[in-house]
């Protein structure tokens, strides 16, 4: 493995002329130092408990609990029937409770609550602790990472990322998108949390029932962070993440390029498995032709030769064209 870029002193024209482009993760050292939030959780995690209790609201959010056996692996039971853990519904203020009670534990409950939108749950958090790399106004998701030595299996996130981290040091282990067949991924249809995660566990690894990780942890790359710290991810990068320290706290700033979207490749994946998987070898290939023409652009703009008029779904979409389409989707999975 190798260490992950760093960058220091990076502001909006750094970001987005010499980081984003790279489509690579990058580690920005204390960009986001000064925050209110983490000054409190470098004075202590009391003092972090006191500033997100007074910014929280009573809105309760999916948490998840497991018991000290899982050292902080939260994953599926072994035969995939069910998962290793609980998800009940938790405030902020509960799940800082019990994170704090349990900090002198050596063996304590593993506490996990990865996606609390800010805007629901601590909605003056984003202006008293700006992210000066993204404009405000832009659209995207701000969420706050509550937990203990959590370790979440290694997967990836469709938009891209800056991972900030307010309290406790975080091990992020970064795998590029092409290490998929090395990576063993589990069901695609039945995930932990949306994304398919890997079957290997990432600080212990059964090479000899997954020989092919090895090759995967030759391309990896490492980054530890410490409070005011902030990792980029680019999209579709696999990750595993362990939180080192007893009280662990980070937030997410989640955004995708180009419009707005309601759907997800992934979608077009789930699909393609009920509509390709099972076809035989030569007809797969062929379609494998048709998407690299159509939807790869392998060969270029595919409706070059066509009037813009009369591009349909891969030219220019109105929305009446784009619910128009969506309904004859619809229609077809429903018959």
């Amino acid at each position: 493995m190798t260490p992950v870029a760093e960058y220091r002193d990076v502001d909006r024209t750094a970001f987005e002329r010499d980081i984003v482009p790279r489509h690579r993760p990058a580690v920005l050292r204390g960009l986001v130092a000064d925050w209110p939030a983490v000054r409190a959780a470098r004075q202590s995690s009391d003092a972090l408990a006191d500033y997100l209790r007074n910014a929280a609201t009573d809105v309760p959010g999916e948490a998840w609990f497991g018991a000290p056996q899982i050292r902080g692996r939260f994953g599926f039971t072994d035969d995939f029937a069910g998962f290793n853990h609980d998800r009940k519904r938790a405030t902020i203020a509960q799940l800082l409770d019990l994170i704090l009670r349990q900090r002198d534990v050596a063996e304590p409950w593993s506490v996990y609550a990865g996606a609390l939108p800010l805007r629901r749950h601590a909605p003056d958090f984003a202006v008293n602790n700006p992210m000066p790399l993204l404009d405000a106004d832009r659209h995207m998701l701000v969420s706050l990472w509550l937990g203990n030595r959590a370790r979440t299996a290694i997967h990836w996130d469709l938009p891209q990322n800056l991972a900030c981290v307010v309290a406790g040091r975080r091990r992020f282990t970064l795998f590029p998108t092409a290490q998929l067949a090395n990576l063993y991924v589990g069901p695609i249809d039945r995930t932990l949390a949306g994304q398919p995660t890997s079957m290997v566990e990432l600080d212990a690894p059964d090479l000899d029932r997954f020989p092919r990780f090895a090759d995967a942890l030759d391309a990896a790359e490492v980054a530890e962070l410490e409070p005011g710290d902030a990792l980029y991810l680019p999209s579709l990068w696999w990750h595993g993440v362990q939180g080192l320290d007893p009280v662990g706290a980070m937030v997410n700033y989640w955004w995708r390029d180009g419009p707005a979207r309601t759907m997800t490749p992934m979608q077009s994946l789930l699909h393609a498995a009920l509509t390709i998987h099972e076809l035989p070898d030569d007809e797969r290939a062929a379609w494998k032709l048709l998407f690299d023409h159509y939807i790869f652009r392998t060969d270029g703009d595919p409706m070059a030769h066509v009037p813009e008029s009369a591009r349909g779904v891969l030219g220019t979409r109105t929305p009446e064209a784009l619910a128009a389409l969506r309904q004859q989707l619809a229609d077809a999975l429903l018959r």
